[in-house]
């Protein structure tokens, strides 16, 4: 085969230059990784990255913790890893019609999660008071670099994957509704600068994918009646993507199929619309003049962050307030502060009930700390598998 057809990393680098837009993330900028590594000759760093965090555990361990409702209630619901997916799918979009780096956006978006618990936001909300702010507390956008830097073992010569600065700095700076991380200790991530557009995209499409996969999961669940939907201010912007005639007279699945639709199309439509407008008004044509700007370019306008709004408090108050959904917090509440309270009582010595590859990070870290790490890491599955057999007296281990 003749070279001249190979895609190597220098020809995909020279692609980014004539493609990509001037305030775009250029892969031969980079910062580069914390331990020096030799190139590879045919994928970009941003490609390494995203390669790395699809094949790490903590990527595979998001098939069985909850989003909304708990993996084994049913086979149709969300979990992180299709939220995750869906987040990725929704951030490539946006980035590929603003010409941003596509791989980078990909490679933020599929480890924005990777630090969550099991039982979804509550699970964290639950480990961070067991784990106290003496401690450092909890919260998953910093976990999920933890994981990254140091938790995953996969290379003899160095710990985590050794990603690049840019994907560790859009973790770092995550931020919606759900993550607002305490950056204490972070100093090496320019805490007063923005975080590159890339990083901003995932931001918003995380935003986009929950409200929009909850609204699915809340109707498939019988929860949220579309009558009621019917009620949010977006309302209207769907109602004119779609032909409600011929709405009137789908099946229940179509219609909510037809919703989603409508409602992840309005949000990311404007979104483009609105960003574009940012950057031609505040004439950003590098990635310095990103990094200046006080505040995110990626952004709904006015009108559609209060629809966006709108829609958040319609969630809140129809589904993730449900007796059912509550009632799954306090049984999470209970799963994680008991078996927290026994292993840090079991945690040291001979008699410790830890396994030993979990004890042995009690060289380096506080017991908290590391059965922060250690519940963090369980699926929904395992920690109920493992309640079972400390707490059941009828379970045969």
């Amino acid at each position: 085969m003749n070279d001249i057809f190979l895609l190597t990393r220098e020809k995909l680098e020279k692609i980014e230059e004539q493609v990509l837009a001037p305030y775009a993330m250029k892969s031969k900028d980079t910062r580069g990784r914390r331990f020096s590594e030799p190139e590879d000759p045919y994928r970009s760093v941003y490609q390494r990255d995203r390669d790395r965090i699809i094949h790490s555990a903590a990527f595979r361990k998001l098939e069985y913790k909850t989003q909304v409702f708990v993996n084994h209630e049913g086979d149709y619901y969300r979990t992180r890893l299709t939220h995750t997916q869906e987040v990725a799918q929704i951030a490539r979009s946006v980035a590929n019609i603003l010409r941003l780096n596509e791989t980078l956006t990909e490679g933020i978006a599929l480890a924005h999660d990777i630090g969550h618990t099991p039982f979804g936001h509550n699970g964290e909300k639950i480990l961070n008071e067991l784990v106290g702010a003496k401690e450092g507390g909890f919260e998953h956008n910093l976990q999920g670099l933890r994981v990254l830097e140091e938790l995953e073992e996969k290379y003899p010569d160095f710990p985590g994957l050794n990603l690049t600065w840019e994907l560790r700095e859009g973790m770092v700076k995550h931020k919606t509704q759900y993550d607002s991380p305490v950056y204490k200790g972070y100093k090496d991530y320019e805490l007063t600068l923005m975080p590159t557009l890339e990083a901003q995209v995932v931001n918003i499409a995380d935003e986009i994918a929950y409200n929009s996969h909850d609204i699915d999961d809340g109707i498939t669940s019988g929860i949220i009646m579309i009558e009621d939907f019917k009620k949010t201010l977006i309302w209207e912007a769907i109602e004119k993507k779609l032909d409600m005639k011929k709405f009137a007279t789908l099946s229940l699945d179509m219609q909510k199929y037809n919703i989603t639709r409508a409602l992840i199309n309005i949000q990311i439509t404007n979104l483009v619309t609105n960003t574009i407008n940012n950057l031609k008004e505040k004439n950003i044509d590098s990635m310095d003049k990103v990094r200046k700007n006080k505040n995110q370019l990626v952004e709904f306008d006015e009108r559609h962050e209060k629809m966006h709004k709108d829609l958040k408090k319609f969630l809140f108050d129809k589904l993730y307030k449900h007796y059912k959904v509550i009632r799954m917090e306090e049984k999470a509440e209970r799963i994680m502060t008991d078996l927290f309270k026994i292993y840090e009582k079991r945690g040291l010595g001979d008699q410790s009930i830890l396994p030993p590859q979990v004890k042995k990070r009690l060289e380096k870290d506080s017991l908290k700390r590391v059965l922060a790490d250690y519940i963090a890491g369980m699926t929904d599955r395992f920690i109920l598998d493992e309640y079972k057999k400390l707490f059941d007296p009828y379970e045969k281990v």
